[in-house]
Parts: C-alpha cells; structure tokens; sequence
C-alpha cells in the first residue's frame, strides 16, 4: 500500500464528477486500499478518489473513531444514496482537503447506500449519526461538490482564500 498526495482546495480535479467504475480491476482495488492508508495517515474518516486525483466514483470510510475499538473501514464502488430521513443533522464537517476548516452542515440524519464492494458484490446499508454525514459528505465529492458549497458565499470565499495562501505557502517550501 502507498500514501498518495491529496488534493487542496482550489484545484479543478476536485470539481470533476467522478466515472463511474465499470468493472474492478486490480488497479481500482490497490487503489481503494492506497486510499484507506492515506486517510488513516491523514488522519481522516473518509476519502473519495478524486481527492487524490483519480476519477473514479470510489470512496472509502472508517468512523469508528473510540480508543481501543475494532476498526472498519469500508470501500465503496459506485455508491448511491437511494434514500434519506425525514429528519435533519448538524456536524461539524471538516475535510482532508481542506485542511483545518470546519464549519456546520446539515444533511439528512439518515441515508440508505448502495454499492459494490471491492469483491464486486452489491451491499446496502442504512447509516446513521456520523457514518451518515460521512458518506453523503464523500459521495458530494464524487458530484464535485465538496462542503464549503453549503455554507454562504461569504464564508466560502473566506474559506477558499485561505487554502489558496495555503497552496501558495506549500509551494515556497
């Protein structure tokens, strides 16, 4: 497995929607384990393919975040919200790709996912609490949408400006 070099905000990979993936191959499945590594490192709670430049629609999430607890990450090909609650949550959102900016969004407390797991079988599973934000907030990246687009422009701008002093500081280094 390999770390990968992640996206910043702005760069226009970020805002691709994503291919869908058409069959697995070897490739898209070291792909998702480089991607779990990554994020682990990171650390974060999820990642999507094109933070670290690949055009696919693949994801990878692990919320389990107690000390001690058994870890699990899951790798999403193609993954769908097929529906959402009624009923509304507030996280704090932050993403690897925006390095230490946060702000809250409200998203369904509730999703059901489909998708086709790294042995191209189909799954489903109904989410909830932080495993829900996470996935809808992933499954945004695979639309270019990323969580900054829920907040008012001002902030956005805020925000992006930001990472752009970021990107230009990296850049002298």
């Amino acid at each position: 497995m390999t770390k990968r070099p992640i996206l910043i905000h702005p760069d226009p990979r970020l805002r691709k929607l994503a291919a869908p993936v058409p069959d697995l191959s070897d490739d898209l499945r070291r792909l998702a384990h480089d991607m779990l590594e990554t994020m682990y490192d990171a650390p974060g709670i999820g990642l999507a393919a094109p933070q670290v430049g690949a055009n696919h629609r693949l994801i990878v999430l692990d919320c389990v975040k107690e000390k001690g607890a058994t870890p699990r990450p899951l790798i999403m090909f193609n993954p769908a919200v097929v529906a959402v609650s009624d009923d509304k949550t507030t996280y704090e959102e932050g993403c690897l790709s925006i390095p230490d900016q946060f702000a809250e969004v409200t998203r369904p407390a509730a999703v059901s996912v489909r998708w086709i797991d790294q042995n191209g079988a189909e799954q489903s599973e109904d989410f909830d609490g932080l495993w829900a934000t996470c996935v809808q907030h992933e499954i945004d990246h695979l639309d270019g949408k990323l969580f900054i687009d829920y907040l008012t422009p001002l902030k956005r701008q805020l925000i992006t400006r930001k990472m752009q002093k970021l990107k230009r500081d990296m850049a002298r280094v």
